[in-house]
């Protein structure tokens, strides 16, 4: 059952249900969002944990907590139920029952002032194949085509498959994004303030950010997906993890991808600098460089997300904004070119040297030179 799970809701009202559930060994726990269609209603959070493991579940919840509408913070229904009018009522507490499988979860619930609700969710296609109907090219013409394209108008992101689009925290299998902000952050701000020059102030977004970067940089999962202003750095980081055996007897159905985002994104649709919240979110965000060498070479932009199916929810949005026009689109290029690829790149600077300055990008740099 962990993973994300997103979709409407009937019953006393309707609107939409977004179910982020971790595997707890012995059972599971998650955070449950929901926003109701009518005009006014508060955005209600409530945290939940079933017994057991079992297709068939039911609990009772009494975390139930309201979406902030002017900062997104998670406060209850007394400190905030006076910037709504006097008839609107938020339970105190939820009964649920349950069932799921590997295609969908079905739910319903009272509350304990008579309303009731129910669903039925469909699995998140998150860790399928993409969908998108990339343009199959070679290296020549990939330079050709980014060559005219306008200046940090775009960006880019390189991945050495062509799987969906997904964070690494969401492809850890995890999804509860309140718990990683509640848990896993503090106990990293412990242990890393001993290794930083800056003590990061987490309450500032941008602070917070960087904060997030250089996790995301070291190699712990964040719900930030990397991209870069420069096609070329996004080629590099295609290209980096194609074997030799791949390069020297490719599938013939085997490619690299490059994505391409529409800086558009970020004038139609509301950004957001916060992780968790009521609404599926993408946004993007240039945050500031502390104690992270590796930003500023490698033209780094960040996205941040609560959206497990990123490429789903960008589908969604272009036809809601963007008047059917997508935001995103992705070019696949042949493993067989690496080498090449790898040349052209080290004559343009974009290294591993130059992406990740310090000893380990050296290494990898001479590695690449020497033994490949």
């Amino acid at each position: 059952m962990n993973g994300q799970w997103t979709g409407t809701y009937g019953g006393t009202n309707s609107g939409r249900i977004t179910l982020d559930i971790d595997d707890r060994r012995s059972c599971f726990s998650g955070i449950a969002s929901v926003s109701s269609d009518i005009v006014g209603l508060p955005q209600v959070s409530i945290a939940f944990q079933t017994a057991n493991k079992s297709g068939i579940f039911q609990f009772h919840a009494e975390n139930v907590a309201v979406y902030d509408p002017s900062t997104g913070d998670l406060v209850s229904w007394e400190k905030i139920k006076g910037k709504f009018p006097e008839n609107v009522m938020v339970p105190k507490a939820v009964d649920v029952s349950g069932e799921w499988n590997d295609t969908s979860l079905r739910l319903s619930w009272q509350t304990d002032f008579g309303t009731s609700g129910n669903c039925i969710l469909p699995k998140s296609r998150a860790d399928q194949p993409s969908d998108l109907r990339a343009l199959k090219t070679d290296w020549g013409e990939f330079k050709r085509a980014v060559s005219g394209l306008t200046n940090r108008r775009d960006l880019f992101r390189g991945q050495s498959d062509r799987w969906r689009l997904r964070t690494t925290f969401h492809r850890s299998g995890r999804a509860d994004l309140l718990r990683f902000l509640n848990q896993d952050i503090p106990t990293l701000y412990r242990h890393l303030s001993a290794r930083t020059r800056h003590k990061f102030n987490l309450k500032d977004p941008d602070e917070n950010g960087s904060f997030f970067n250089l996790l995301q940089h070291h190699g712990y999962p964040t719900p930030l997906l990397d991209w870069s202003y420069s096609p070329y750095v996004a080629a590099f980081f295609a290209y980096r993890d194609v074997s030799r055996a791949e390069e020297v007897r490719p599938d013939p159905d085997r490619c690299v991808r490059i994505f391409i985002l529409d800086e558009r994104w970020r004038t139609e649709v509301n950004q957001k600098l916060f992780a968790a919240g009521p609404f599926p979110h993408f946004s993007i965000a240039e945050f500031i460089a502390i104690d992270n060498e590796r930003m500023i070479p490698q033209q780094s932009v960040s996205a941040i997300t609560n959206t497990d199916d990123i490429e789903s929810y960008l589908a969604e949005m272009a036809i809601k904004v963007g008047k059917g026009e997508p935001h995103l689109a992705a070019i696949d290029l042949p493993v067989s070119q690496r080498s090449l690829v790898f040349a052209d790149l080290a004559h343009m600077g974009v290294t591993a040297g130059s992406l990740f300055p310090g000893l380990d990008g050296t290494c990898e740099e001479l590695k690449e030179r020497h033994f490949r």
